[in-house]
């Protein structure tokens, strides 16, 4: 599993669950239930355990035969180099794993650490002081490291250890309470914060008719939460989710209906996509009206032609505009956290908005001379 981070490589946890039977249900009906995805296994465990779709397994192996009848994907882990060369020409992603008991065994885990994509650590005493020396030379590595942990908090303070911390930590405990609150640390852990200003409207007029995308999304939107849609990528404005009250209709808390189909949406990967761009699967983003900002599946996109309305206006001297459906129940957010009914919508009131850093090339921020008006 790795943390959504848009900082350095992200924060993975692996648990491990090389010593549990298969027959403990609890551990892997818990592991199979949480927000972890990310199993370590031995051979036999791995072709014995039916888990889900999503689990990414890695394996740990004892000899070459191992190799024979896993998937491409599976991360091959031993501490054996010459068995993890073997694997890595074989295409798989592979870990080093290292018991460091002295300054001896913590030497030769740094310089074999380099050679592949993942190095995990266990030590045998409680100080961070060896992790901090391999942190240190693996610095300007790609190499991902990750420190064996029993808790939580050994979780947290790994994270935490020259303020950079291990890249990852394989939890390994058979507390099923300990896994529980990891899940619970890794749900919090999706949710990030960014800074929503007051727009002034300048502009509301009606410009006719255009094809307009409703976005479905697999979660259950609340009345604060929406999303970012906007023409240009200097900035959305915050559109509320269908969870306002409709005269004729049943509400619809899974669905933003976001606007004209050439709009960009933010998405949780600090990316932008045009509305047409949607797929299922894309990963779009709600956003609170506190700023708060969660990932939210898309499911569906629903395209069909209505009237459009522009809303236009300004965030300091930046000019950001929405296109939305011209329809008295599309609600955008007010400065003070309330919906504002679109076709009421007039100048000078303020509307929740994001101002981003101009500028994208298929989404993607780019540093270039990019106009856009």
């Amino acid at each position: 599993m790795q943390v959504a981070d848009c900082q350095g490589k992200g924060q993975h946890i692996w648990l491990d669950g090389r010593n549990m039977g298969l027959d403990y249900r609890g551990f892997w009906d818990t592991f199979s239930s949480s927000a972890l995805n990310t199993v370590v296994v031995t051979h036999r465990q791995r072709s014995a355990l039916n888990l889900p779709l999503r689990t990414q397994w890695v394996v740990e192996i004892e000899a070459e035969a191992e190799l024979e009848g896993l998937a491409s994907s599976d991360i091959v882990m031993s501490s054996q180099p010459e068995l993890l060369a073997k694997a890595k020409a074989l295409g798989h992603p592979t870990c080093i794993f290292s018991v460091i008991t002295n300054r001896q065994a913590l030497e030769a885990a740094w310089l074999m650490a380099e050679d592949w994509q993942y190095a995990a650590v266990e030590f045998d005493l409680p100080t961070n002081i060896p992790l901090e020396l391999i942190i240190a030379r693996l610095q300007k590595s790609d190499t991902i490291l990750l420190k064996k942990e029993s808790t939580l908090e050994g979780m947290r303070v790994a994270f935490g250890v020259m303020e950079r911390g291990s890249d990852g930590v394989l939890l390994s405990t058979s507390d099923l309470l300990e896994i529980a609150n990891v899940s619970a640390y890794l749900l919090e852990a999706r949710y990030r914060q960014i800074q929503l200003v007051p727009l002034i409207v300048d502009e509301v007029r009606h410009i006719g008719m255009g094809f307009r995308g409703c976005i479905d999304t697999t979660s259950l939107l609340g009345q604060d939460e929406g999303m970012l849609v906007g023409s240009t990528s200097s900035g959305g404005i915050l559109v509320c989710s269908e969870t306002h009250f409709l005269p004729y209709m049943k509400l619809r808390p899974f669905r933003v209906n976001a606007g004209a189909v050439h709009s960009y949406i933010w998405m949780f990967d600090d990316r932008v996509e045009y509305i047409t761009d949607l797929e299922v699967g894309s990963r779009a983003m709600a956003v609170s009206t506190k700023g708060k900002v969660r990932e939210a599946s898309v499911g569906r996109v629903k395209i069909e032609v209505r009237p459009l309305l522009l809303i236009q206006g300004r965030v300091q001297d930046q000019r950001l505009n929405v296109v939305l459906q011209d329809d008295w129940h599309i609600r955008v957010m007010g400065i003070d956290g309330k919906p504002r009914n679109a076709t009421l919508v007039s100048p000078g009131e303020e509307l929740l908005a994001y101002l981003d850093s101009p500028g994208r090339h298929v989404g993607i921020k780019v540093e270039e001379t990019i106009i856009e008006i």
